[in-house]
């Protein structure tokens, strides 16, 4: 199992955003935290402790980082993922630029649900449907993933 912890600034967007991505993928435990004092879960020594592997989202904050935490990280790999504060929480190009960044980080055997194969009955896909029929992206989308039908 591997623990590992994303960073931004304020908790708000983009290291939330990354702890519901990896949190699905197995052999993978997540959380998240802000460097500043009005994150909504401010970065603690207990959660570095926790950490296998800590992503930051900028260089600023792998500096904030060492400046406040210096003698808890030794031993701990810093990973900066040079991601910019310009993202919606769960926003589709951030998901997409997480997964490509972060994943190689996170060993071979997590395999994101997005790149898993379809699971396979008599060669066909099972719970699949053909793309759009006026439902649009975000529900094609979940159709192909989770096997939602709404």
């Amino acid at each position: 199992m591997t623990n590992a912890l994303f960073v931004c600034s304020r908790n708000r967007l983009r290291s939330p955003t990354a702890e519901k991505v990896f949190s699905t993928w197995p052999g993978v435990e997540t959380d998240s935290a802000g460097l500043n004092s009005d994150a909504d879960v401010p970065l603690s020594l207990e959660q570095i402790d926790w950490a296998d592997i800590i992503f930051v989202m900028e260089k600023r904050h792998r500096s904030k980082l060492s400046k406040q935490f210096r003698k808890y990280l030794n031993g701990k790999r810093v990973v900066c993922l040079d991601i910019a504060d310009e993202y919606a929480y769960m926003q589709a190009e951030l998901v997409t630029l997480l997964e490509k960044k972060v994943g190689r980080f996170l060993g071979s055997a997590a395999v994101s649900p997005r790149q898993a194969p379809f699971p396979q009955e008599e060669g066909k896909r099972k719970n699949f449907l053909p793309p759009s029929r006026g439902r649009g992206l975000v529900a094609d989308t979940r159709i192909r993933l989770y096997g939602i039908f709404k």
